[in-house]
């Protein structure tokens, strides 16, 4: 997935995927992923997708510092 925002291009295809979350199981419409993604340039994203009753009812990409990129990590 590409998405441009504030005129920089974040596209899954092209950055490093660095951890990839799942709550609940496939098919379940409260079930939702969050994938965070580092570009070359070091700039991070999470791309997020889910159930009609999750969190994100449509795939999207947000970008986030690096300092909360740390804190999703746990670090």
């Amino acid at each position: 997935m590409k998405k441009i925002i504030c005129k920089v291009e974040y596209d899954t295809a092209d950055a490093e995927l660095v951890m990839k979350r799942t709550w609940g199981n496939f098919g379940d419409p409260a079930g939702y992923e969050e994938s965070l993604y580092k570009t070359a340039d070091g700039k991070y994203f999470l791309y997020v997708n889910g159930g009609e009753n999750s969190p994100y009812t449509e795939e999207n990409i947000k970008r986030v510092s690096a300092a909360k990129a740390e804190e999703w990590l746990g670090k």
